[in-house]
């Protein structure tokens, strides 16, 4: 480790503010550049098992099927319900990991270890899955899923968009259908903020102490792509249930528990275990550039809100000592 890295002063602690200005940007524009590839990757684990003799469609060709069939903003369906959700979601993961992860570091240094980070993520990705993600995901999913061309007026979907969504499912299938899926969606958030601070915090902490300076706006950017790639890799089978889940309507006088099983059953004798990796391409297309977007963002934006903070606090106590004087 270099001296000027030993130097470097402790990072200070981001305020409430900070992490709801940054995150909500940061999660904006991740959601305005990668949300097309969501949408395919939903569609692409909807998908049944093929025909005998039936050619397969890759995330490219579903893509341009979409375009084709349903115009361009199709691939743009669900975006309403991701961005009224982005900025409490971005705040509540930022600020609830930074809480955690005080929370877990040592009373005597004030560092976090690499096991409290990790768990840190865990708490970050379950407190945000419970209090915005699954409400969030099951509208998304619901428009998502509808084919229907965008470009003729007669052809009218179920759902017309975010809020009529939300009212149309909890007015036939109850309030607590915005939460179903919500133990695995717990799971996946869970595990990939687990992954994904874990091990941008690490990379983060060598680079700054192999160079000796913060990272710059690249640095982030390859980072939080790196860190972004760890939770698909790791828990795409839980995300293609949950997709399955949420999308399907509970049969009367079933459990939670029974429709998840009833889920995975079906998948695993109609199409194999490989229906469990649908979507995993272009969800790795879709989160790991986004992370990196995500992490860009927010490390830019809260790096000036601090600067801003800063003038302000200075110009304050220059008033201050200008009353004084008088």
């Amino acid at each position: 480790m270099s001296a000027a890295a030993a130097k470097k002063p402790a990072e200070k602690k981001k305020t409430l503010s900070t992490h709801l200005i940054a995150g909500g940007s940061a999660g904006f524009m991740e959601a305005m550049v990668c949300h097309p590839l969501d949408t395919i990757k939903v569609r692409l684990q909807l998908q049944s098992a093929r025909a005998a003799g039936e050619k397969r469609v890759g995330f490219i060709g579903t893509g341009v099927r979409i375009a084709q069939r349903e115009g361009f903003l199709a691939l743009y369906k669900g975006l309403g319900a991701v961005v009224t959700g982005i900025v409490p979601k971005m705040a509540i993961r930022f600020s609830s990991f930074n809480f955690y992860k005080t929370a877990l570091a040592d009373k005597t240094t004030g560092v976090t270890s690499t096991g409290g980070t990790f768990l840190a993520g865990l708490g970050a990705g379950i407190t945000e899955a419970v209090l915005v993600v699954t409400p969030m995901e099951v509208v998304k999913i619901r428009l998502q899923a509808q084919r229907h061309s965008l470009s003729d007026p007669l052809d009218v979907p179920k759902y017309r968009n975010p809020a009529h969504a939300a009212y149309t499912i909890v007015k036939e299938e109850g309030f607590s259908t915005l939460w179903r899926g919500v133990s695995l969606t717990a799971l996946r958030q869970a595990t990939n903020q687990a992954a994904n601070f874990t091990t941008y915090q690490e990379l983060k902490k060598r680079v700054e102490a192999h160079q000796g300076t913060e990272l710059q706006s690249w640095q982030h950017l390859t980072l939080g792509l790196i860190s972004g790639a760890m939770g698909p890799l790791c828990n795409n089978p839980i995300d293609t249930i949950k997709t399955r889940v949420q999308r399907s309507p509970t049969k009367p006088g079933q459990t939670a528990m029974q429709h998840m099983r009833e889920v995975v059953v079906h998948m695993w004798a109609k199409e194999g275990v490989s229906a469990f990796y649908k979507g995993l391409t272009p969800r790795l297309l879709r989160v790991a550039p986004g992370n990196a977007v995500t992490f860009t963002v927010y490390e830019f934006v809260a790096k000036r809100l601090d600067l801003i903070s800063v003038s302000l606090k200075q110009t304050e106590e220059q008033l201050k000592q200008k009353d004084a004087e008088y």
